[in-house]
């Protein structure tokens, strides 16, 4: 049977790093809301970005689709790249939409270069080979799309996005993008990334007054966009879907994973030829591809167990997996470390290989932001350095995320003149999502994407 469809357009708000405890302090969405439904949703592990946001979108889990972390280890090239930007082999909702007759838009989601999504933005800095940045760009569908928002507000500001200067100006310029994609294309979905809560979360911790502020920023922009989307003529038929992709940690710990590697010789280093050291892939038997609150070990076969026994006594490290324990978390997958690092709920893991008394062992991109050459995650390019451009003291990191714990469930809701009468019990898993999406524009029957569970609500019936 066909679900019954809900809305003629959905419009989906990833305001990552918003819990449903948050909604009291966020009267704008808790209002939306009011009359929707509004739940818990359990994020896959790890709960960092891309593995969030492609299950999020995909209705897969990481163990599925592949994206197990933020980077990627290739082993056959001994690179690490973060931050991948091609849309590769993935089919999200903006893109199986798309093929059920949908018109689709999605801003600011990691891997969109090539999306066949109607309307798609997301930067694509123009850089030299120093990967320094000669010009602020970003890659659009339709193509002329970005000049048209540079016209009407100005360039992209790269640097409020991420850096010491990351702020609620590039949510606020989202935003704006999102009312042009609206205005201009009209695209029945419309899925939006709103970042900035993330990087309060990440500097001071959920329960600093600088998270505070930034909960009264985010509500008073979703005000804004949702006070533009009443004025248009499809307000009627519109149901606005709230989600997040993960909650915060306050931490007060780093973990070092590569240190303990290093001094038990299984990480080799060679000199950068700018000074200081790098990770020599190709001799070492293993490295640690650090990420928030998760680090992946890449290890050779015949060093796994020398591996576990480096790291799993550090202070701060609550468990180490493998095998069994990968699957049992739907995380086992080629791109998987043969072990995967788990920190204590007030504990994170850095990406450092030198002590804090070598700073000639440093790479000099430590002190950058840069996230190309960086082999793991670096908060600390949220702060400001004493001697280069970003901080190498990891002690200012005041929150992270990556563990999947009751206190830090990230939200999910549906309100809007079309949002579904729906009485939830229980938290929604983030892989029911897409279907859902899907299901409340009456195309879940049009689809061929190999969803793992079923959508929220009465479509989960409808289409079992």
């Amino acid at each position: 049977m066909t679900a019954a469809r809900s809305a003629d357009r959905v419009v989906v708000l990833d305001v990552v790093g918003l819990q449903p405890d948050h909604l009291s302090r966020t009267p704008s969405i808790a209002t939306l809301l009011d009359d929707g439904t509004t739940t818990g949703l359990v994020p896959p592990f790890p709960a960092v970005t891309v593995p969030s946001q492609t299950t999020l979108a995909s209705g897969l889990s990481p163990g599925t689709h592949g994206d197990v972390a933020n980077g990627v280890y290739d082993r056959e090239t001994d690179t690490v790249e973060l931050w991948g930007r091609d849309v590769g082999d993935r089919r999200r909702v903006w893109e199986t939409g798309r093929e059920a007759g949908l018109r689709t838009g999605v801003l600011f989601f990691q891997h969109l270069y090539g999306t066949t999504a109607d309307v798609a933005v997301t930067p694509k800095p123009i850089e030299d080979e120093d990967n320094n940045l000669i010009e602020m760009n970003c890659w659009t569908n339709p193509d002329e799309f970005y000049d048209l928002l540079r016209e009407e507000h100005a360039h992209f500001p790269l640097h409020n996005y991420w850096g010491p200067a990351a702020s609620d100006a590039s949510s606020r310029w989202i935003l704006s993008a999102a009312r042009e994609s609206i205005e201009r294309y009209d695209p029945d979905l419309l899925w939006t990334y709103v970042p900035h809560l993330d990087y309060a979360g990440q500097r001071t911790g959920p329960s600093s007054p600088a998270f505070d502020e930034a909960l009264t920023e985010v509500d008073e922009l979703i005000d804004e966009f949702l006070a533009f989307l009443r004025g248009t003529d499809r307000w009627a038929e519109t149901a606005v879907v709230v989600v997040s992709e993960y909650g915060f940690h306050e931490v007060d710990t780093p973990v070092f994973p590569n240190r303990a590697l290093r001094a038990a010789g299984l990480l080799e280093t060679v000199d950068h030829p700018d000074g200081g050291t790098v990770p020599d892939f190709d001799s070492s038997a293993a490295f640690a591809l650090a990420d928030h609150q998760i680090a992946h070990l890449y290890v050779d076969d015949d060093a796994v167990a020398d591996a576990r026994d480096a790291v799993a006594g550090l202070p701060g490290v609550d468990r180490v997996l493998g095998g069994d324990d990968l699957s049992a978390l739907d995380t086992d997958h080629p791109n998987t470390g043969e072990l995967v690092l788990v920190a204590d709920p007030d504990a994170w893991f850095a990406y450092y290989w030198w002590e804090a008394d070598e700073a000639d062992a440093r790479p000099p991109y430590a002190t950058s932001v840069d996230i190309h050459d960086k082999p793991g995650y670096d908060p600390c390019e949220l702060f400001l350095g004493d001697d280069g451009m970003v901080s190498t003291d990891p002690t200012k990191v005041g929150g992270s995320h990556g563990r999947v714990d009751p206190e830090t469930t990230p939200v999910f809701g549906v309100g809007g003149p079309a949002a579904p009468d729906w009485s939830l019990t229980g938290d929604v898993d983030a892989r029911q999502v897409a279907p859902t999406v899907l299901a409340l524009l009456g195309a879940l029957d049009d689809v061929d994407a190999p969803f793992e569970a079923a959508p929220v609500g009465p479509a989960a019936q409808d289409n079992s």
